[in-house]
């Protein structure tokens, strides 16, 4: 589980790990705002540190500069497990940045695809997508992201076809890239709150190929907040919608994809633990939507809802669109 709250610095970082149980770690997004009160809002990265020991999890804060002692006691206070002596800052120089944050990041398979880094060789029977750990989301590895690869493949094997495609809070851009590659014929639409996400995904289709525009086969890039945005508004309506966020933010986006998803269209959704999951769908079957898929991998499951037809008048109206989070507040996986 990842969550940024900012980029770290081009030039070095400072690392601080905090030990913290499962509940805290898996609870980080939740308590965001928290951190991002602080003097020194860091990048947070929460792990489990050994599948054996599931309570154990730690909480990897990256600063651009040295935090003080009433920075670290802040943050420390913040997770009440913590009873400890106060962890020391150590700093990270940008080789070593990039040589931490692909540790561990084994190529991974999903239905057709595979992604790997760039120290890692490309399969040739497989869709190759060379994706390496950066200042966006979705590097394929997390439970959420693997969960709708998987989905999506699942999808064009059973046949499904579709034409016009939105990809909201896109982070690298993987997904969208993948709906780009299983239905070619469709109109790929991707859009990201984080500016440097959106960046970091033009640079990633570069990498891997993809073509970039507006029109039949090639992905559309852009920055927006969920979907408030004249572009997501004036391409709809979809008839398949992916969001990989937060719970929060899905929620609050029902009634803007309610608007903007054709009937009988899909939306998939994820980002949400298992225990959220009734509150989300509680959402969505409020503004038409029936789940009829929820595929789990671990605690995240990834939905899949179609948009009832309608065949009675219904005034139209124009729901916003617009999530609260805030700038910064970046939540993608």
């Amino acid at each position: 589980m990842t969550i940024y709250s900012q980029s770290p610095d081009d030039q070095g970082t400072w690392l601080l790990s905090i030990p913290c149980n499962r509940q805290e770690g898996e609870a980080l997004a939740e308590d965001l705002p928290a951190f991002l009160a602080l003097d020194m809002p860091p990048v947070l990265v929460s792990r489990e540190v050994d599948a054996k020991r599931p309570n154990e999890w730690v909480i990897d804060c990256y600063f651009e500069e040295k935090p003080d002692v009433a920075t670290i006691a802040q943050l420390a206070a913040l997770l009440p497990s913590f009873r400890g002596a106060l962890p020391t800052a150590t700093y990270v120089a940008p080789d070593d940045w990039v040589t931490m944050s692909q540790t561990g990041l084994e190529p991974l398979r999903v239905g057709r695809f595979y992604i790997h880094t760039s120290h890692e060789s490309p399969d040739t029977k497989a869709r190759n997508y060379c994706i390496d750990p950066a200042q966006a989301f979705g590097t394929g590895h997390h439970e959420t992201t693997h969960g709708c690869l998987a989905m999506l493949d699942r999808l064009e094997v059973a046949g499904r076809r579709y034409f016009n495609i939105a990809d909201i809070g896109t982070g690298t851009g993987l997904l969208a890239f993948a709906a780009n590659d299983l239905w070619p014929l469709a109109a790929v639409l991707a859009s990201d709150i984080d500016p440097i996400a959106v960046e970091t995904a033009e640079r990633y289709a570069a990498q891997n190929h993809v073509p970039i525009g507006v029109g039949r086969g090639a992905v559309d890039l852009f920055t927006a907040s969920g979907s408030d945005h004249p572009v997501i508004w004036g391409r709809a309506p979809y008839d398949l919608l992916i969001a990989n966020i937060l719970a929060g933010p899905l929620v609050e986006l029902a009634p803007g994809f309610g608007a903007i998803v054709a009937d009988g269209g899909t939306l998939i959704l994820a980002g949400l633990l298992q225990s959220q999951q009734a509150r989300v769908a509680a959402a969505y079957r409020a503004e038409g939507f029936r789940l009829v898929e929820a595929a789990q991998r671990g605690e995240w499951p990834t939905l899949r809802f179609v948009k009832r037809r309608n065949y009675a008048y219904r005034r139209p109206t124009r729901a916003s669109g617009r999530t609260s989070q805030g700038e910064g507040d970046y939540g993608e996986w």
